[in-house]
């Protein structure tokens, strides 16, 4: 059943989670005006997938869990190509309008997820799967929102999960029951914590067989006993000069987990820490790959807002080629990494379990294109517009008698284009690039999804560098070496198939294969 955005929000009073913003506790998420930007932008992709317009992309249909009824593309399991490229483009549409679509991360989490229980049941013939897909089941049912609880607060970062000194830095199983399992310890950077309906619980790191207690994935409702969150606003709220982010914004939230029961018809990993790294990869794959398409979309915003402030402040772009450029650059690097996620799409891979895996390599080059280049995209859009978006009068001043009809005229631009529309659009890209919103946009640009170092990792990791020695070394005419052995072990790249060299190798989707 597909909700609408009013439903969403009348969804959110059947819950009362422990909240606490700014130092005082919620009484009503749905009610809380340091929470409405994010409701906005989640309750936006409920209602954009009943507009007919949008059917195609913002619906999916999972037929194995949800038999004919339609699914949010957000929570969709991706099984095909041509579901990778409506999600890419469903994200990139949300964001054109929101900046951040939010509830994608758990639709990313869901197809992890199901990859890790069909290995576990192949392997150990335990009923992870069944649980999990009656979970599922329900989630579609319901159209619940899902956030994704995965990075931990991680104490002394030198340190393995087993070996902090306070051993809730991670979460972890403290005691097992016959009913379920108890969890304590902190997760952070929650995306739109307070205002989802449940979190998804997923270990934050690759465990050893010392951290088996740290090596739980499962699914605790927001309002679970014992279950608090600390949260940021979303967005801008209130601030007048917030031209986009006091109606669209994310909240962020730590979750501290004070022995928290979750019955055991909820838990999908609980010990089986040879499956986390597994776990964390897949998820990180398929979230690397929607970033993609969220970040495209704020880029869109970029560019139509350098186009229109150009042309506010009275320049033809066709015969200004010095801002033509730096527009090119901008388009130049949004559809640059986009087309990795396209590419991605394109040369993936289905699975045993029925999920289909982004390519890792063009969707960990698009991520860390991105995610690098954010701050170029800032410095394009700065470029175009001027520094008139930083040095305008507050917009408390046009309203004021004495000065707003002086600074209509004196800071006028074009005749045709009237003062107000002028400033509209330089506080528009403030708020996108220059405010406190704009550096939570570089900030979750740049390490969302993982740290840029995570995915250079995982680009050497899969990339087919020991092909392409074989390449020159045909070219070359060098012959085949008289120890294969030692030649195959002298191309191998530190990585390849483990990080230091010595371990098991993880299991990893078909390498990337260029095309022919």
């Amino acid at each position: 059943m597909l909700m609408s955005g009013q439903d969403y929000r009348e969804s959110l009073r059947r819950y009362r989670p422990r909240v606490f913003i700014q130092g005082q506790q919620v009484e009503s998420v749905s009610d809380e005006p340091l929470l409405v930007p994010g409701i906005n932008g989640v309750a936006l992709t409920y209602d954009w997938a009943l507009r007919e317009d949008h059917a195609t992309l913002l619906r999916a249909h999972c037929p194995r869990f949800a038999g004919d009824q339609p699914v949010n593309r957000m929570i969709a399991i991706p099984a095909s190509i041509q579901d990778l490229l409506d999600k890419l483009e469903a994200v990139r549409l949300v964001c054109q309008e929101t900046g951040c679509a939010q509830r994608y991360l758990g639709g990313d989490a869901l197809s992890a997820i199901q990859q890790t229980v069909t290995r576990l049941d192949a392997e150990g013939g335990t009923d992870y799967g069944q649980r999990f897909h009656a979970y599922l089941e329900r989630v579609y049912a319901e159209d619940l929102s899902l956030g994704v609880a995965m990075t931990d607060g991680k104490g002394d970062r030198a340190l393995r999960p087993y070996q902090q000194t306070n051993p809730d830095v991670y979460l972890r199983i403290v005691e097992r029951r016959p009913d379920g399992i108890v969890i304590s310890g902190v997760k952070a950077i929650i995306t739109g914590a307070p205002y989802m309906h449940e979190l998804l619980v997923l270990p934050g790191r690759n465990m050893s067989e010392a951290d088996a207690a740290y090596a739980v994935c499962c699914a605790v409702p927001v309002d679970a006993e014992n279950l608090t969150l600390i949260a940021r606003p979303a967005g801008r709220p209130g601030e007048p000069a917030a031209i986009f982010s006091a109606r669209y914004g994310q909240s962020t939230a730590v979750a501290i987990f004070d022995r928290v029961f979750v019955p055991w018809d909820r838990v999908f990993l609980a010990g089986e820490w040879h499956h986390s790294g597994d776990l964390i990869h897949q998820y990180a794959s398929h979230h690397r790959h929607t970033c993609i398409g969220a970040r495209a979309g704020f880029g869109d915003l970029l560019i139509g807002a350098g186009v229109l402030m150009s042309e506010a402040n009275g320049l033809d772009l066709d015969q200004t080629a010095h801002l033509r450029e730096a527009m090119v650059a901008l388009i130049q690097i949004v559809e640059g990494f986009f087309a990795c996620g396209v590419a991605a799409s394109v040369y993936a891979v289905s699975d045993s379990a029925g999920v289909i895996m982004p390519e890792p390599v063009f969707a960990n080059i698009g991520k860390l294109l991105l995610a690098t280049q954010i701050y170029d995209m800032h410095r394009l859009a700065h470029t175009v517009s001027g520094g008139l978006i930083v040095t305008l009068p507050g917009p408390e001043e046009d309203h004021n008698p004495v000065t707003a009809g002086r600074l209509s005229d004196l800071l006028a631009a074009r005749s045709d284009i009237p003062y107000q529309k002028r400033i509209e659009v330089a506080r528009f890209i403030e708020d996108l690039t220059a405010s406190y919103q704009a550096g939570w946009y570089s900030v979750i640009s740049l390490h969302g999804g993982g740290s840029p170092e995570a995915m250079k990792r995982e680009i050497w990791r899969h990339y087919p560098v020991t092909e392409q020695v074989a390449l020159v070394e045909r070219l070359l005419q060098r012959g085949v070496l008289a120890d294969r052995t030692d030649a195959v072990v002298r191309r191998r790249q530190p990585g390849r198939c483990c990080t230091i060299g010595c371990e098991v190798p993880l299991p990893i989707s078909t390498p990337y294969l260029p095309p022919t």
